[in-house]
Formats: structure tokens, C-alpha cells, sequence
């Protein structure tokens, strides 16, 4: 997954574990993509110093993922929706039973993950 991307879940499901500078900080790198120096003067800090606020910010909600594995079990349950989705349209398409089965199947790694 794209650094980026990958940043933006991470801050969407633990950001607000992150103190209100690291979350103004760090929101500034992930969603409005400002530059080192640009965060610096905003915030009149040093580029270093808006470095390093990132660097932790990043090993802080890593760690929360770690830990917690909640972005992790988001993507496992929307696999498993897509699947129930193509299980849906394929009993639409061939009206086979079975196709039910499977899809009460999925359903309940849904509920195993979350």
C-alpha cells in the first residue's frame, strides 16, 4: 500500500490517540501535503524538529496497529463483503443454493474478525 495511504488510515483510526500538536502536525504532512519547511513555518518550529514530530507520530500509531490491528481487520472484513457481494449477484444470476451457504459462511468470519 502507498506510504501515503497508508498514513491516512493509520491517522483515521488512531489520530485522535495523538496529542492536539502531533495531530495539527502530522495532518498537515497526510492530508494537505504540506513540505518540511512548510510545517516549520506554520508552526515555527525547525524542519527538523517537524521531522521528527512526524517520524514519532508515525511510530506511535504503527505501534497502535500493532497492538490493536484495527485497520488490519477493516480490510479483512471489506474482502469478505466484496465476497458476499459477488456470491449475491452470482446466486441472482443462477439462482444455486449453495451460494447462500457461502455467503452465511462469510458473514461469520465477519463477525470473527470484528
Amino acid at each position: 500500500m502507498e506510504k501515503i495511504v497508508w498514513q491516512g488510515m493509520l491517522y483515521d483510526f488512531y489520530g485522535e490517540l495523538l496529542t492536539a500538536h502531533q495531530k495539527q502536525v502530522y495532518e498537515d504532512v497526510v492530508l494537505h501535503d504540506l513540505s518540511l519547511g512548510e510545517i516549520a513555518d506554520k508552526w515555527g518550529i525547525t524542519r527538523q524538529g517537524a521531522h521528527d514530530c512526524i517520524r514519532r507520530c508515525d511510530g506511535l500509531l504503527a505501534g497502535y496497529e500493532e497492538k490493536l490491528q484495527l485497520v488490519s481487520k477493516f480490510y479483512r472484513a471489506k474482502g469478505k463483503v466484496t465476497e458476499i457481494e459477488r456470491e449475491l449477484a452470482d446466486y441472482r444470476s443462477d439462482g444455486d443454493g449453495a451460494h447462500i451457504g457461502r455467503i452465511e459462511e462469510l458473514a461469520g468470519e465477519i463477525r470473527e474478525v470484528l
